[in-house]
């Protein structure tokens, strides 16, 4: 289960330190952990606590992939600029609050930090809580400019020589404000895998053009491995797996901004287990999970539950499978990208003209073939699985 997180392990001492007792396991590594308070050493980049080597290992997972946005690496005379995409889950939450002891770190040992830190929080129907514990995470984080933005505003948001409006449905107006927009472009979506796969698509968007819209130079991704995971086979299957390199790897992006991912090491289960003893406030800016199950009707069942279902329930006891998936998609080299090659107008992503559509994917399915591309939309094959052909027949032309 998903709330059950690493395993207690009495009577053995901690692998590390050999001082206390192991209070849990972190991939067949016993442990300790202790209730003391966060502290920087004068001459160490990190933010250790005394004794307890469970809060060590994690951050010295995290800092080893910020190492470029160290204070050495920073231009004095131009303050780099980092978004962080939060979802208030235990992951996210717990990279901002790492990320808030590192810059705390770099300040008050050089009168200065690395880079400069921003957060946006992307409001959708399934957080209906959310806006109490935002203000939380003000309260307790105030060093920093939170933002939270509806999913519609992507359609505010996006360039005006962009497609994404093309997408509705040809009954809908140009210019009905942008929650209509969203609510019709959800109406004309005949299934829950497709309704999830463009909720999440048109949020990757939003935070991008909002971290275009405040001059960041990067994104910080808030994915474990396990969710690195659960994304590398939930966007095969979706028929994406040419963007895999984008969606998993640290470095460039198509849109002109860098992609990190410093959870890209530390499993879901691990960070769970650091809300917990992590600091007292973490419990209580984390948007309690739903477990993840499967629906009983094939009909509301999504791709991307299947995929978090399947690897909630491998990383209990075979957390290498996991790592592996991660580090074997982390090998794909991105395809070289040209400001002439064409985009898909729903997720944004450089194709080749010939895998437009159905057409170069599909096999034997040429008899539909560019079905959208007649009305003067392009989409990729993935997102043609997702945008039905009824709908896409009946897409505008721009």
């Amino acid at each position: 289960m998903p709330g059950k997180t690493v395993a207690a392990v009495p009577d053995q001492p901690c692998r590390r330190c050999r001082e206390n007792a192991a209070v849990l396991v972190v991939r067949k590594e016993p442990l300790c952990r202790s209730a003391c308070t966060l502290v920087a050493k004068p001459h160490s980049p990190l933010l250790t606590v005394h004794s307890d080597c469970f809060v060590r290992y994690v951050h010295t997972k995290v800092i080893k992939h910020m190492e470029a946005f160290r204070v050495r690496n920073a231009d004095p005379n131009h303050q780099r600029k980092l978004l962080l995409a939060l979802s208030l889950g235990a992951s996210s939450v717990t990279l901002l609050h790492i990320l808030d002891h590192l810059l705390k770190t770099q300040n008050s040992k050089t009168g200065r930090t690395g880079f400069a830190l921003s957060v946006l929080f992307v409001e959708t129907d399934s957080e209906p809580s959310s806006h109490e514990i935002l203000a939380k995470v003000k309260e307790l984080y105030p060093d920093y400019d939170l933002t939270s933005l509806p999913l519609h505003e992507v359609f505010s948001l996006v360039p005006e020589n962009d497609k994404l409006s093309a997408l509705l449905p040809s009954t809908v107006e140009e210019n009905l404000p942008p929650a209509e927009k969203l609510a019709h472009l959800f109406n004309s979506l005949t299934s829950a895998t497709a309704r999830s796969d463009v909720i999440s698509t048109l949020r990757n968007r939003l935070i991008v053009e909002h971290a275009k819209s405040i001059d960041c130079e990067g994104i910080l991704w808030g994915d474990s491995t396990t969710r690195l995971a659960e994304k590398t086979l939930a966007e095969t299957a979706k028929g994406r797996g040419f963007s895999l390199p984008w969606h998993v790897a640290d470095g460039q992006s198509p849109f002109g901004l860098t992609f990190n991912y410093p959870l890209r090491d530390l499993l879901k289960k691990e960070l769970v287990s650091y809300t917990d003893i992590g600091g007292d406030h973490l419990p209580s800016i984390v948007l309690e999970a739903v477990p993840t199950q499967a629906s009983m009707s094939s009909k509301n069942t999504t791709i991307d539950d299947l995929m978090k279902q399947y690897f909630e329930s491998v990383e209990e006891n075979f957390p290498s499978i996991v790592s592996n998936v991660v580090r074997t998609t982390g090998k794909l080299e991105a395809t070289p990208t040209s400001t002439m090659m064409s985009r898909c107008d729903l997720c944004s992503m450089p194709v080749s003209d010939g895998r437009f559509g159905i057409h170069g994917w599909g096999g034997d399915q040429h008899g539909n073939v560019d079905a959208v591309q007649s009305n003067g939309a392009q989409l990729c094959y993935g997102c043609t699985r997702s945008i039905p052909q009824a709908a896409a027949s009946a897409i505008k032309s721009t």
